[in-house]
């Protein structure tokens, strides 16, 4: 069997890095098994789905490191589901309803008031051709619902109906149908919900695992009845956890929350987020991983969690931190060009700011502190100034290398007897006019002795 998998996002906003986890899942699987990746667009509903948003999908995915094997849009599919639908009504098994909202809702407290399961009762399935002929001259359009498997002989009398799979992630699982209302497959206005397109082309495209959120769990036992009853294979399913904020509410594409696209223009690397989307919630650590491939490594549907995860976005910044510290210059050097650092100095002034940076982007204000003047000055006590005076006075000759700034500092001391943070932090302060930063033995020779001299107060 060749391993097929789909992502099938809805284009109705922007991915956000809840909406990565299940895009990565599906992709890493199919990476290691040898097999393909299809990015499948859920649109469908016509009024909400964009094509801005499909494109800008699709290049998020890509600057992850995602290729998809194959893109699809269900809204180029219809005629599949048409003809789906077709052959159901055929057999009797998707029947027309003519139930108001407000109907439904009365006879779901009815039902509730009985002391009965809160589902559709199938009332539509007794209608007489008379009585659809009367809702229909009233203006009422039907919505369609598949009627389950989970009777003997009447439909109007229910029992339980298990269905069982062995769920890659969470192991033996098991759904009652008679627990279930019958799914609504086709809205009033002949438009289809998630589940008739989801279910035809997983059929069609012989997709092999349906690697999703827990949230759809119930949904598996409806499409597999659904499956079977197209005459489709039915995939091997796997639910993991779902990431949530920290408060435990849901990611939303519609919020914006933690967009792919804002975390990206924010300046984060793509491994930070790859590698929180699926480390959260896994066994082991939370690391930053160099690339997918060893992120893949780190897949094991074993170590899922059973419940949900915790996204804290204060963990991106470590994250990104340990990634931009491993980057080597040869991945900046285009940046360190914008910024205006010499040719000559980018390998060394990279290697002496990038364990002080949480973003890449960061390293721009070290390059403004190291090649141009500092704006503000920082400004001193009487006493620090006179000390700083001195201790210029004892500045080394050029040229700076790595040893100047010792043989300067040991200079300083003997001279003034200052030490500890009174000798350091004044002269760190003059020269970077920050109280903090890189090694200043890697800095002084990038500052060079002229410009040092014009930051002496």
């Amino acid at each position: 069997m060749t391993v097929t998998v789909r992502f099938a996002p809805s284009p109705t906003g922007y991915l956000h890095i809840g909406n990565l986890r299940p895009a990565l899942f599906n992709w890493l699987f199919a990476q290691r098994e040898g097999g393909r990746f299809v990015l499948r667009y859920d649109d469908t509903d016509t009024e909400r789905s964009r094509r801005e948003y499909a494109d800008a999908i699709l290049e998020d995915i890509q600057w992850i490191g995602i290729r998809p094997d194959e893109i699809v849009r269900q809204s180029e599919r219809i005629a599949l589901y048409d003809a789906a639908a077709e052959r159901l009504r055929e057999r009797g098994l998707l029947y027309p309803c003519f139930e108001t909202p407000d109907e439904l809702e009365r006879r779901r407290k009815r039902r509730m008031a009985r002391g009965l399961p809160p589902i559709y009762g199938r009332e539509a399935l007794s209608l007489t051709e008379a009585e659809r002929e009367a809702f229909e001259a009233e203006g009422r359009r039907p919505h369609w619902r598949f009627r389950l498997p989970n009777f003997r002989d009447d439909p109007q009398s229910p029992e339980r109906t298990e269905v069982h799979w062995d769920d890659v992630v969470r192991g033996r699982q098991t759904v009652d149908l008679a627990s279930l209302s019958d799914p609504v497959l086709v809205r009033e206005d002949g438009t289809y919900l998630y589940t008739l397109p989801s279910v035809v082309d997983d059929g069609e495209m012989g997709i092999s695992h349906v690697l999703r959120g827990d949230d759809h769990v119930t949904n598996t036992g409806v499409q597999i009845a659904l499956f079977e009853a197209l005459g489709y294979a039915v995939p091997l399913f796997g639910h993991f956890n779902l990431l949530t904020t920290i408060d435990g509410e849901g990611l939303s594409k519609r919020t914006g929350a933690l967009s792919l696209r804002t975390l990206r223009a924010e300046g984060y690397e793509p491994m930070s987020l790859a590698s929180l989307a699926v480390l959260t919630g896994l066994s082991g650590s939370i690391e930053a991983m160099p690339d997918l491939a060893a992120l893949g490594n780190r897949l094991d549907f074993g170590g899922v969690s059973a419940s949900s995860s915790k996204f804290d976005p204060t963990e991106l910044d470590r994250l990104n931190a340990e990634l931009v510290h491993a980057l080597p210059f040869e991945a900046v050097s285009e940046q360190l060009s914008a910024w205006g650092v010499p040719e000559a100095q980018r390998e060394a002034f990279w290697t002496a700011v990038r364990g002080n940076l949480t973003k890449v982007a960061d390293g721009k204000a070290w390059a403004d502190i190291l090649y141009r003047d500092l704006d503000p000055a920082p400004s001193f006590s009487d006493e620090d100034a006179a000390f700083l005076r001195a201790a210029f006075d004892l500045l080394p000759d050029a040229p700076f290398d790595r040893t100047t700034w010792k043989s300067w500092i040991d200079r300083v001391k003997a001279q003034t007897g200052r030490k500890g943070k009174g000798l350091f932090m004044p002269l760190r302060l003059a020269l970077t006019g920050l109280d903090h930063g890189p090694e200043l033995a890697e800095l002084l020779p990038l500052i060079g002795r002229e410009r040092a001299l014009s930051r002496r107060p």
